[in-house]
This record gives C-alpha cells, sequence and structure tokens, in this order.
C-alpha cells in the first residue's frame, strides 16, 4: 500500500533532530517560549511542522529538550572551568570569566536560563536537577576554601545561591539590551566583569588575604 503524503516518514536524519534543537534554544532564548511557534520555528528552518512533530511530539517535549541540552552545555562549561588547578577567590574568578565568555559567544544559552528559572517556571526544576552534581562540588569546594581560610567564612550553600544569582544576572544584562535593540560593547561587557569581580573580592576575600 502506497502512503499518502501526510503519513510519510521524515529521513531519521540526526542532523536535522540537532538542528532544531539549535533553533529552539536560539527563539526560546530570545523571544521567549510562550511566544515562540512550532509554525515559526518550521518556518526559520525551511522544514515542516509536522516534521519537527517527528522528532518532538510535542512543543513541551521540545521544551524539555532544549532544557536537556542546555543544562549540559552549561554544566560543561562550569566543569572546564573548575578543573581543580586553582583554588579561593581565583577559582571564583575563572569561573566568572567563563560565563561572561558564554554569555558573549552564547548569549541565547543563558537567556533560556532566565527564561526557564523566572518565578512559578515549571521548567526550573528540571534545569535544577541537571545541574545538582556541579553545584554540590561547587558547594564542597566553598566550604574547603572557607576552612583553609582562603574564602571568607559563611554558609557555603547560601554563597553558592547568591553567586549563581549575581554572576548570571549581570552576564545575562547583554541578552537583556540585545531584546530592547541596545547593541551591547565588548567594551562595555569587559568592564562590567570587572566591576563584578571587584566586587565579589571584597565580599569573599578575608582581610589580610591575597
Amino acid at each position: 500500500m502506497v502512503e499518502s503524503d501526510a503519513t510519510v516518514r521524515p529521513v531519521a536524519d540526526g542532523d536535522t533532530r540537532e538542528r532544531i534543537l539549535a533553533a529552539a534554544l536560539a527563539a526560546f532564548g530570545t523571544e521567549g517560549v510562550a511566544a515562540t511557534s512550532l509554525d515559526a520555528l518550521a518556518d526559520t528552518l525551511g522544514i515542516t511542522k509536522q516534521t519537527i512533530l517527528y522528532w518532538f511530539p510535542s512543543k513541551q517535549d521540545l521544551f524539555d529538550a532544549v532544557i536537556d541540552t542546555a543544562a549540559a552545555d552549561l554544566a560543561r562549561t562550569f566543569e572546564e572551568a573548575a578543573d581543580g588547578s586553582l583554588a579561593g577567590f581565583e577559582q571564583v574568578a575563572a569561573i566568572v570569566r567563563r560565563v561572561f565568555r558564554l554569555a558573549s559567544r552564547r548569549p541565547e544559552l543563558l537567556g533560556l536560563v532566565r527564561e526557564v528559572t523566572r518565578p512559578g517556571s515549571a521548567a526550573a526544576a528540571r534545569l535544577a536537577g541537571h545541574l545538582v552534581p556541579a553545584a554540590d562540588r561547587a558547594r564542597a569546594f566553598l566550604a574547603r576554601e572557607m576552612a583553609a581560610g582562603r574564602l571568607r567564612a559563611s554558609d557555603p550553600g547560601l554563597l553558592l545561591v547568591s553567586l549563581y544569582s549575581t554572576v548570571v544576572g549581570v552576564a545575562t544584562e547583554v541578552e537583556v539590551q540585545r531584546a530592547l535593540g541596545v547593541d551591547p560593547t565588548l567594551r562595555a561587557m569587559v568592564q562590567r566583569r570587572r566591576e563584578l569581580l571587584r566586587f565579589l573580592e571584597a565580599a569573599l576575600v578575608p582581610a589580610g588575604g591575597d
């Protein structure tokens, strides 16, 4: 029996799936999930909506896959920056620089983080679940450095949350500016990063520390 056009399946091409994920990440991270339709996404990619639904049965399935991909990219970024070669504030500074570099090169990724972590977002738990191992290692690092006197003593868990909120918040100002039609310059980003590092160093390094 010959299949009709409506029942023909797209070729199982892994590249198509990756293209859909990349385009969805860009759209969700810049326009927002609610403002992005599968029809618009299909037009951007030059494929049919049915092709998207072949790979991802619903918009929610696509969103979940995008979160999983973004979380893996974020975790890899943190792992590469925290390779164990640095200690104290130097390690914190290395991660801050890596996050700013990510914001410059892939603003849609941190834009998605802002979208997912808005108050009331059901997707926040999914993203957080992927980042638990990295967060646990970061918390242990902070506790160890505090015990060694290289960082000011405080609650490691609360400090980690504060660091995450501050660093990601400042870094993603770039995406907010782009959304408002303002093209942030590299010089402005570098200046914000320097100011943030000075602020964090004053807050984290004990008096008389390096």
